[in-house]
């Protein structure tokens, strides 16, 4: 017998729900064949077979939470099965009298239909109560999308009767969303990090009037950077002189580790949920580099296909909202075990004074920087965010420390 366990498949990962088990008992699967998908705060994944055999049981129900090493499938290996084949024939050798001549009857079964969709389409196949296996994919190579399983999901009325039955449904029939998953494990990390972080926001105003006709400039030249690079990049560049903010504090050895490498995570709306995808060595990197990776990390994030490397090890977060339609200001919790997260907010046209008495219109942002108030004190918040505040504002600054 084989035991198929729950493997580490995320930093600092403990557990994860079992979503959903790709096999039954009695299937064949071959090795590395996906036999049961489970998730975390941060990712989907499929477990795969490590030897080819016949799954002889499944040991966790779907939908419960469980540690890892705990055994979720036992495969029966090849060789055992032959043996008890042989095992059962020997038995059969026995010769057996009858009035009527035996009749051997064989049931065939159709082999399991590999459905092609993603674990996120599975799963709201699974909320909707949709067998997904009735499903007509309309993707690519027959792929299965979530709008093929909400379609086939939609009711269709039959009759008026039935159309005016379901307008005068109840308030009764509420409508719930599974508290499960990437969701419960988004909210168990968001609880640890609030009850074991003192936070303190320090909000500022910027003005991206510079910055944005610098990047209207170099679209002219056929350069594309977004604002969200730049951000990133000074970032970067200000917690070289504040290393307090790239930093881990060691309770138990009493010491705050500061941290050379800029690992500045993304925080990423997508449709499972908050994603953040990690720009590792920012650093070391160009605005144009900085640019093209983190495109790269968010379409990954989107299509939820981040590996595990892409979204572990951040040591500062940034949250750009603005592009959302974001609000004036936020008070974002802090991605523990990290010490800072700076959010980037809505960015308006306004009047503002200029040169002590002129008046100009000019593109104002509003920003949020989030701090560990057990780590560094509002002055040094204060402080670091001026120098972010300098850097967006004379951006060619950024350009002297372009690597």
């Amino acid at each position: 017998m084989v035991e198929i366990k729950l493997h580490d498949i995320g930093e600092g990962m403990t557990e994860a729900e079992v979503t959903h088990f790709l096999v039954k008992p009695g299937d064949k699967v071959a090795v590395d064949q996906p036999v049961v998908e489970v998730s975390t705060d941060k990712m989907t994944a499929e477990i795969p077979a490590p030897q080819q055999g016949v799954v002889k049981e499944l040991l966790v129900e779907e939908g419960k939470t469980i540690s890892i090493g705990t055994t979720v499938v036992v495969l029966e290996t090849s060789g055992e099965a032959e043996r008890e084949t042989a095992a059962t024939v020997e038995l059969e050798k026995e010769p057996v009298k009858a009035e009527a001549p035996l009749v051997q009857s064989f049931e065939v079964t159709a082999p399991d239909r590999r459905v092609k969709a993603a674990p996120y389409t599975r799963k709201v196949a699974r909320e909707l109560d949709v067998d997904i296996e009735e499903v007509e994919g309309t993707g690519v190579r027959g792929r299965i999308t979530v709008e093929d399983v909400k379609r086939y999901a939609e009711p269709v009325p039959e009759s008026p009767d039935e159309v005016e039955e379901q307008m005068e449904a109840t308030t009764e029939n509420l409508e719930t969303i599974p508290f499960r998953g990437r969701r419960k494990q988004i909210a168990n990390k968001m609880t640890q990090s609030l009850f074991t972080i003192p936070h303190c926001t320090h909000f500022e105003e910027i003005d991206v009037t510079e910055l944005l006709n610098i990047k209207q400039e170099l679209k002219q030249e056929e350069l594309s950077i977004s604002a969200t690079a730049f951000f990133v990049k000074a970032v970067s560049v200000a917690l070289q002189e504040f290393p307090v903010f790239n930093a881990r504090l060691d309770e138990e050895n009493e010491t705050i580790r500061l941290i050379k490498e800029h690992h500045i995570g993304i925080a990423t709306d997508t449709a499972q949920g908050l994603i953040v995808p990690v720009l590792k060595n920012v650093e070391e990197k160009s605005l144009q580099t900085i640019h093209e990776e983190m495109k790269a990390l968010t379409q990954k994030a989107v299509e939820n296909r981040l590996k595990r490397e892409e979204m572990t090890g951040s040591t500062f977060t940034i949250s750009n909202v603005g592009p959302l339609g974001g609000s004036i200001g936020a008070t974002p919790i802090i991605n523990y075990p990290e010490v800072g997260l700076m959010a980037f907010h809505k960015t308006k046209r306004r009047p503002m004074v200029v040169n002590e008495d002129e008046i100009a219109i000019r593109s104002m942002m509003n920003i949020s920087m989030v701090f560990d108030h057990r780590v560094t004190d509002g002055g040094t918040a204060v402080s670091f965010t001026n120098r972010v505040q300098t850097l967006i504002e004379r951006p060619y600054l950024l350009f002297v420390d372009l690597k």
